[in-house]
């Protein structure tokens, strides 16, 4: 990354997230706050069911917070926004379409002329290692070259902040772990602002600046990790005593009856 000052990018402030159905009301997230600063790579790491997906659904703009704020270069989030970038857990890749048609679905979305960002979308392809698979079907990839099909995707258009949904949870170990270096790469060579949400402790250390931990259900922030270690991280970083020390230290907010409970 270039070492220019930063600025505060995304801004959530006493978000609270409350869901009603016939049974009662459930309260998803409480009184959560953050930040995630421009060209800032933040990991989420909390519980199963905790609420993570449910924030990454409001500053995707896909739901509206119960309260408080959540704003993106000091303007308030209301709905989808362009200048967002998703990730998915599961690449959801339109069968029938080509790899580059793939790539360009957000353009189509945002209704804006394809020929603009063609240049663009085969710039992330070359970037992603998938170049001269521009004009093959998504059936013709492995698992992970499809997650790098939708990490293109998430970045065609140019986004302020690009938002990864637990991307890698259903590849193998060894892709998961090719996935993550690559994933630091293309960052590196970006510089967008990531808010990157998984259940992995090794993948989180091993990628982000930050690591924010969340309570169990309702959602809170209770801690705020700075990860101290060199970049490019690869696998003489994770040998090192202050790799296995961190990871040690965020492991422990998991080993308690409760977090265990949730």
């Amino acid at each position: 990354m270039t070492d220019l000052p930063t600025k505060r990018q995304l801004q959530i402030e006493g978000l609270s997230v409350v869901y009603e159905s016939p049974r009662g009301s459930l309260r998803a997230v409480d009184e959560l706050s953050m930040h995630v600063d421009e060209r800032e790579f933040v990991a989420v790491l909390g519980p199963s069911g905790c609420g993570k997906s449910t924030l990454l659904k409001i500053v995707s703009g896909l739901l509206a917070p119960s309260q408080g704020t959540v704003s993106l270069d000091g303007s308030e989030i209301t709905g989808p926004r362009s200048d967002v970038g998703i990730v998915f857990q599961q690449p959801v890749l339109l069968p029938w379409k080509t790899v580059l048609d793939n790539v360009l679905v957000p353009i189509r979305a945002l209704r804006q002329p394809e020929k603009d960002y063609m240049d663009q979308a085969m710039s992330l392809l070359k970037l992603v290692g998938l170049a001269d698979f521009a004009k093959h079907y998504p059936h013709e990839l492995s698992g992970g070259m499809q997650q790098r099909v939708g990490i293109a995707r998430g970045l065609v258009h140019n986004p302020r902040l690009l938002l990864m949904d637990e991307p890698f949870a259903a590849l193998d170990a060894m892709t998961r772990d090719q996935m993550a270096e690559e994933l630091q790469t293309i960052w590196l060579e970006t510089d967008k602002a990531v808010l990157f949400i998984t259940h992995s402790i090794q993948e989180a250390v091993f990628l982000a600046d930050r690591v924010l931990v969340l309570s169990p259900r309702p959602a809170t922030v209770i801690d705020n990790v700075k990860i101290d270690l060199p970049r490019p991280r690869n696998d003489a970083v994770i040998s090192t005593q202050a790799y296995a020390e961190v990871c040690a230290y965020l492991r422990r907010h998991f080993s308690t009856p409760e977090s265990q409970a949730a």
